[in-house]
């Protein structure tokens, strides 16, 4: 049989959604906003050819909205066919009326399909607040052709604020079958993720049973999306689903089987890319943010400490001005609540160590302006506590940011 070590994984760039077997997928332009342009794609659906396994992760938000609400209830068996998502309005604070619109959204789908309605998973994402327009909705879902190549018009159709679509897949073999993973997310503003990020879909061929890829799913988020933070603001919408078709074939893969930790592996770097793509894309950044905590004593130290750095409004203030401010990544650390003697720490800004053994450490101030004026930017601590450590994302906070969101309702 294979062995982890001889099934290396291989990253597709050009990936979606329906790269692997199994899936469908195809959007349309209902017009869900007033303001929407022409041929605007604002209704995406994924198609299962079969009923599969699913699970997923959502908001700690207190104020979930009907859509997670209602796709919480389908997915208590662990099985779903087929997801609806639309953008401009989020569904979100619209009390029983939006209840029944999700409901009805999935009903829609379910009778489109001849799929059974528990079977209907529905998210939704843009303005808080305002309820569905179903006529239009139900026109929408009529034009939409799911098709094996509809991966990208998904990944487009699910944007809102966003200036890209975001999307990654990869591959990995196991005893003879070959494995598939895919992925789409949106989200560029009200990203403090506290389970997944706004939205995020990720889809597999592997037969994997649902048990085994819920918990695989929740392993991935804390270390992807969780760590994920573009303004410090949780939606009410946020949710990561995973659906596993078993189109590949081969042996069913459940707690204990060896090609799992594959598996695993395989998710983790789809949603790694997607993450570090959202990230980018930030409301008006103009930088990706990588804040790397190494050296903390616990993991959960080490993703808390990287996280506040990453979301420091002061942080990503002066990297958009490519202002070599360190003592916001120290101040950050010394409010996030690790015990770490300030004589233990060390800081490098781009590769330039910047604070060590309790003491600043001389550096040309010219050359650190010019290695921070980049499109990635690399924030690394070392605690000097212990073994573990996590990496976070964000981006710099510029001008455009508070013009997005002084004209756009959210």
């Amino acid at each position: 049989m294979t062995s982890q070590s001889e099934a290396p994984l291989t990253d597709l760039p050009d990936g979606s959604v329906t790269t692997p077997r199994g899936f469908l997928a195809g959007a349309s332009a209902a017009g869900i906003r007033d303001d929407s342009p022409p041929g605007h794609l604002d209704m995406a659906l994924l198609v299962a050819e079969s009923r599969c396994a699913a699970a997923a992760t959502y908001t700690k938000n207190r104020f979930q909205a009907p859509p997670l609400k209602l796709t919480q209830r389908h997915l208590e068996d662990g099985a779903a066919q087929a997801l609806i998502v639309n953008t401009g309005s989020a569904n979100s604070l619209t009390g029983k009326q939006g209840e029944q619109d999700a409901l009805e959204t999935a009903e829609l789908v379910a009778k489109k399909l001849g799929f059974a309605v528990e079977d209907i998973v529905v998210a939704s994402t843009g303005v808080t607040g305002w309820l569905l327009p179903m006529d239009r909705m139900r026109t929408g879902l009529e034009h939409i052709i799911p098709t094996e190549d509809g991966g990208d018009q998904f990944a487009h159709a699910i944007l809102t604020t966003d200036t890209v679509a975001k999307q990654a897949a990869a591959r990995f073999q196991w005893d003879g079958v070959t494995y598939t993973v895919g992925g789409a997310a949106k989200g560029s503003g009200m990203v403090h993720v506290n389970m997944a990020t706004m939205l995020a879909f990720l889809t597999t061929d592997a037969p994997v049973e649902s048990d085994a890829l819920a918990r695989l799913l929740r392993e991935t988020v804390e270390c992807t999306f969780n760590m994920l933070t573009i303004d410090n603001a949780t939606s009410t919408n946020d949710m990561a689903l995973a659906l596993a078709s078993g189109a590949a074939g081969g042996e069913r893969i459940g707690e204990g089987h060896p090609a799992l930790p594959l598996l695993g592996a395989a998710l983790t770097h789809v949603a790694t890319t997607l993450t570090r793509k959202l990230a980018r894309d930030g409301e008006g950044a103009t930088k990706l943010i990588d804040v790397r905590v190494d050296g903390a004593a616990t993991l959960a130290e080490a993703r808390g400490a990287a996280k506040e750095v990453a979301g420091s409004m002061l942080l990503k203030a002066a990297l958009y001005g490519n202002d070599p401010n360190w003592g916001r990544v120290l101040d950050a650390i010394g409010y996030c609540g690790v015990d770490v003697p300030e004589e233990q720490l060390s800081l490098w800004l781009q590769d330039t160590l910047v604070y060590r053994d309790g003491q600043p450490v001389p550096y040309d101030d010219g050359e650190l302006r010019k290695a921070l004026d980049h499109s990635e930017v690399l924030v690394r601590v070392d605690l000097g506590m212990g073994e573990e450590t996590a990496t976070a994302w964000g981006c710099d906070l510029t001008p455009e940011y508070v013009r997005i969101n002084s004209e756009y309702t959210t």
